[in-house]
């Protein structure tokens, strides 16, 4: 069920092969017809994450192409599932799903001017919610809020390690661990950088370029380490978590900035008993009712101004624009959230 007659084609950003930044281009596709089970979005903004990376070199897999990229994007509702068991479904029923409805998305391929999504990866924002906000918000602090509460659930009290805690997700890490009340140290690259994580809640913040991090650390902790890491840098910090992490203390694995972590042999835990994952958001809201609670939790965060958002960059909705957010994601430099301008409505 669609409301107005929509164009044959659509404008997205994405690839038609795997490899460097140069491989992003412009596509022109057909407008997806809306399956039956679908929620189809007309898209404002996209949120740009090193997922999209991982995407374009091919660490993930990709079906087919042309592949749009984006993982995540916020816009307005221009078709409705059609299936009658959706249509019945109480969790369906829950999310007050309309024509015109403002909602963030979460899967591959946002970077178009239309996205049709499975209806649980779709959530509806509440009305003092933008979509700008919505689309600088979703991914990262979803992923903050499950991993804080499932992957190590954080306790007051707690002596939380972050890495790159002045990055989007950093600083999302940051605000939701210093809020369940307990001590956060971060790891950035710049005094400037050192200064926005304490203003988002970070305790301590060490500068990796010019202090050994597992002395400070361990100076902070009393030599007993901290009680659970967040990193989202992968190889090259992989090594020195050991160091850090106190006797039975998790380890959460939460992304690859830096490269992959090599494999290794897992008595490697057995020294501390140490716990070690690496989760995904997707596994935390697998179920329609999971991502109905923590998106909505997240959005009330939001709204109440509990939980700030720091969008560091807007980019335009060009190849050459999508390449840049990349390359500065990637460079180290961002402080906060990236997203994409898309096809956002005029002011009136």
């Amino acid at each position: 069920m669609s409301a107005t007659p929509l164009p044959a084609n659509m404008q997205a950003i994405g690839i038609n092969k795997t490899g460097d930044f140069d491989v992003i281009e412009k596509l022109e596709l057909p407008v997806p017809q809306n399956a039956p089970g679908h929620v189809l979005v007309k898209v404002h903004y996209g949120g740009v994450n090193f997922i999209d990376t991982y995407y374009r070199k091919g660490l993930y897999p990709i079906s087919s192409f042309p592949q749009p990229l984006g993982t995540e994007a916020a816009g307005e509702i221009v078709g409705l599932p059609t299936d009658e068991k959706v249509l019945n479904d109480e969790e369906y029923k829950l999310r007050g799903f309309a024509l015109g409805r403002k909602v963030a998305v979460y899967g591959l391929g946002a970077f178009a001017e239309y996205v049709s999504i499975p209806w649980p990866r779709a959530y509806p924002l509440p009305e003092d919610i933008d979509t700008r906000t919505a689309a600088a918000a979703l991914t990262q602090g979803a992923t903050a809020l499950t991993f804080v509460t499932e992957a190590y659930n954080v306790q007051k009290g707690d002596i939380i390690l972050v890495h790159t805690v002045a990055g989007g997700l950093g600083l999302f890490f940051a605000q939701l661990i210093k809020a369940r009340g307990a001590t956060v140290i971060g790891t950035t690259s710049t005094p400037e950088k050192a200064e926005l994580a304490k203003q988002y809640g970070a305790d301590h913040v060490i500068l990796y370029t010019k202090e050994d991090t597992v002395q400070r650390v361990l100076e902070l902790t009393n030599g007993e380490g901290v009680h659970a890491i967040f990193d989202g840098v992968g190889k090259d910090t992989f090594e020195s978590d050991f160091k850090m992490i106190r006797r039975k203390g998790t380890i959460v694995s939460v992304g690859n900035a830096s490269g992959a972590v090599p494999p290794f042999p897992p008595l490697k835990l057995v020294e501390k008993n140490v716990t070690l994952l690496r989760p995904t958001l997707a596994n935390y809201v697998y179920t329609p009712e999971e991502g109905r609670r923590y998106t909505t939790e997240l959005f009330k965060l939001i709204a109440n101004g509990d939980l700030k958002i720091r969008i560091h960059a807007e980019y335009p909705f060009t190849a050459e624009g999508v390449q840049q957010a990349q390359k500065d994601l990637t460079g180290g430099k961002t402080m906060g959230k990236l997203i994409v301008r898309i096809a956002p409505p005029r002011q009136v």
